[in-house]
């Protein structure tokens, strides 16, 4: 994994990344951390993988705080935010990156709970705290993004149009986040190597990974994708508030 971001750009800085224990989550906050960021490590469960991650990203000389929060948990979001403004007083960065819908057991209402409402909440919750100058990322893929015009495989659907409904709520948040001077960048992959959505829908549907591979041309991989993530993070807001990663043309518009 190589370093994305100059080292020391986001000294003084402090970033949260909601599921970032593992996968694209991880390794986003760890870019942020290389660049000298402190960081706010959010898991759902397994707290001693996140534990570990805030360990070595320690090492780098930042300040790495660990907050266990149910995002479909209103007091659970608030209580993260309250650790949050204790330990750094405020926040640059909010990359929404958490997301589900594809776990078994789940109520028939879950994606649209984790994937929009979840999602409004976190950033209604995180204002207060957010810097007038701050960036919001909201991570999604192109099977959601692109969801209206064109169809994905029926597993990921119901996934894909909760998120698709999470975008779209959160942009009608951007005129009050642009009031406050705080820039919003929708970044939207298309398949990634190696991620629980890519695992379960390839277990569902055997054989989509390397028909979406051949397709695209290339995947990205976790670390890859989490780089265009961070840097999302600390660019100019695309004129859209859209920063598309990887391949589109199997994909009508929006």
């Amino acid at each position: 994994m190589s370093q994305t971001l100059p080292s020391g750009s986001l000294s003084g800085k402090t970033a949260l990344v909601t599921g970032s224990s593992r996968g694209i989550g991880a390794d986003t906050v760890r870019y942020f951390a290389e660049a000298g960021a402190n960081v706010v490590i959010n898991f759902r469960n397994k707290a001693p993988r996140a534990e570990k991650l805030a360990t070595q990203l320690r090492e780098l000389g930042v300040e790495a705080l660990v907050v266990g929060a149910d995002l479909t948990d209103p007091e659970s979001v608030r209580a993260m935010f309250d650790e949050v403004q204790r330990t750094f007083g405020g926040l640059d960065i909010l990359v929404l990156n958490a997301s589900g819908g594809m776990e078994s057991g789940m109520a028939e209402d879950y994606a649209l709970l984790l994937n929009r409402d979840a999602q409004v909440n976190v950033l209604e919750t995180a204002l207060p705290l957010l810097k007038d100058d701050a960036r919001v990322v909201f991570v999604t893929s192109h099977q959601a993004h692109f969801i209206r015009s064109t169809p994905t495989m029926p597993e990921y659907e119901p996934v894909a149009l909760s998120k698709r409904a999470g975008e779209d709520a959160l942009r009608e948040k951007i005129p009050a986040l642009e009031e406050r001077g705080i820039g919003f960048t929708v970044v939207s992959g298309d398949m990634i190597e190696g991620t629980i959505t890519a695992t379960l829908l390839e277990r569902a549907n055997p054989g989509a990974i390397s028909a979406r591979r051949e397709d695209a041309g290339k995947l990205y991989n976790v670390s890859e994708f989490a780089a265009e993530v961070a840097q999302a993070a600390v660019d100019p807001v695309p004129a859209d508030n859209t920063r598309l990663v990887g391949d589109t043309g199997s994909f009508g518009d929006e």
